[in-house]
């Protein structure tokens, strides 16, 4: 069978590729020159794999799109404190070339708008240089990217504002360097070529938490993740933010070459790719298809979620008269308060446990605590505690304590109905 999800890509491509409102980046010679009529979309899913429809080959440069990924770089190498130090993270309100500076500090407003991101890049760049720089974005996309040089020349002999910019930061001493050398480097940051299907790859990244979907290797801290995926939400769509967020609620970055990129945490990376630009920056084309993916896969960060699965799938007792608790699903706070509500009604007697979470899925580190506390005040109580974790869910300080059972004891038929034990 053929996934119905490269058909919904479709329809989706096929409802926006007649859109033509817009113009290309016309200040940028090289980019006035693109085919305007090329158009693609992608979705990358936490296991790595990879939907498209449209010219999902085509290279555009990465343009502002790198802001995000360098910032996470940044943060990962330098370190959250000097990073704050040099630049916001307040939205600025203003359009994304605006020299927008906090009073009293002269800090850059945040690192997606251009001052924030050359400020962004300066620092980085006096830490690590350019190789470190470049292998990173590799990293995140999990391939060797090539840089546009044309892309790169173009905008290099014509941005005199990004280098008034950078100069600006200079003069405020946010970094020591040269102005003109980060200025340079910060073009060719945005000169890397990428696919749609690179900037899903690279998006989904920011969603796992900082691990590469493809190569599964980590790329960044989860706390740099979820940074990076904060100030993406408030400021990566420039003064269009507030509309962006409220209409399509997806944490999200434009880029002028016509680039689009979305990444909704442990769900999905998204791109799209068409050069024509509205007002504000973005791709015409991929805000369209932005907006028809959210509404029709329920992808709003604000979204309702499906109401939680009751953590205590069954609570039995054996002919022995042991206590059997079997969890099910994610053990995030919600649901791991479920389970210490049933646990809570365990008489204070010595009866045995057994804890089975055979059919727990995710365990984070909230649920790992909470459970690790309320198994040791039960055992603090008298009580013996079997675990049944045969996927290894639970973490060791909490099996290494009790004895530990790698298979589900027999009497099981499916894990739902139990032979030799009763239901209480």
């Amino acid at each position: 069978m053929k996934s119905p999800v490269n058909s919904f890509l479709e329809r989706i491509y096929a409802s926006c590729k007649n859109e033509d409102s817009g113009n290309l980046a016309d200040y940028i010679p090289e980019l006035a020159s693109v085919d305007p009529h090329r158009f693609a979309i992608s979705l990358c899913t936490p296991d790595g794999t990879v939907y498209s429809a449209g010219d999902c080959d085509a290279l555009f440069s990465i343009q502002s799109i790198s802001k995000p990924f360098v910032y996470a770089l940044a943060l990962r190498e330098c370190g959250y404190d000097t990073v704050m130090a040099a630049v916001g993270v307040e939205p600025s309100g203003d359009p994304y070339n605006e020299a927008s500076l906090q009073e009293g500090t002269g800090r850059p407003d945040n690192p997606m708008i251009n001052i924030g991101a050359i400020a962004t890049h300066g620092v980085l760049r006096e830490t690590v240089g350019w190789e470190s720089i470049y292998s990173g974005l590799c990293e995140f996309a999990g391939r060797e990217l090539e840089i546009d040089e044309a892309v790169y020349e173009s905008e290099v002999n014509t941005g005199w504002r990004n280098l008034a910019l950078a100069s600006l930061v200079r003069a405020n001493g946010i970094f020591d360097a040269d102005p003109h050398d980060v200025f340079a480097g910060y073009i060719r940051q945005c000169a890397a070529k990428v696919t749609v299907n690179d900037l899903s790859v690279m998006a989904m990244t920011l969603a796992s938490g900082g691990i590469n979907p493809v190569t599964e290797e980590r790329v960044i801290p989860e706390w740099v993740a979820r940074q990076v995926l904060s100030v993406m939400t408030t400021c990566g769509m420039y003064d269009a933010a507030g509309d962006w967020l409220t209409g399509i609620g997806i944490p999200a970055k434009s880029g002028v070459g016509g680039g689009l990129v979305g990444a909704l945490p442990g769900q999905v990376g998204i791109s799209a790719f068409s050069p024509r630009l509205d007002s504000y920056g973005h791709s015409v084309r991929g805000v369209k298809a932005f907006q028809k993916m959210s509404e029709q896969l329920n992808l709003h960060i604000m979204a309702t979620p499906a109401s939680t699965v009751e953590a205590v799938s069954q609570r039995s007792t054996t002919l022995e008269g042991d206590t059997l608790i079997e969890i099910q699903g994610v053990l995030d706070f919600s649901t791991t308060e479920m389970v210490l509500r049933h646990l809570e009604q365990i008489e204070q007697d010595d009866s045995d446990i057994v804890f089975d979470v055979s059919f727990v899925s995710a365990i984070p580190t909230v649920g790992g605590e909470l459970m690790a506390e309320a198994l040791r005040r039960l055992a603090a109580e008298g009580h013996d505690i079997t675990i049944v974790d045969p996927h290894g869910r639970l973490p060791h300080k909490i099996t290494a304590r009790f004895d530990l059972l790698e298979e589900r004891p027999e009497g099981y038929v499916d894990g739902l109905e139990i032979q030799e034990w009763e239901q209480a």
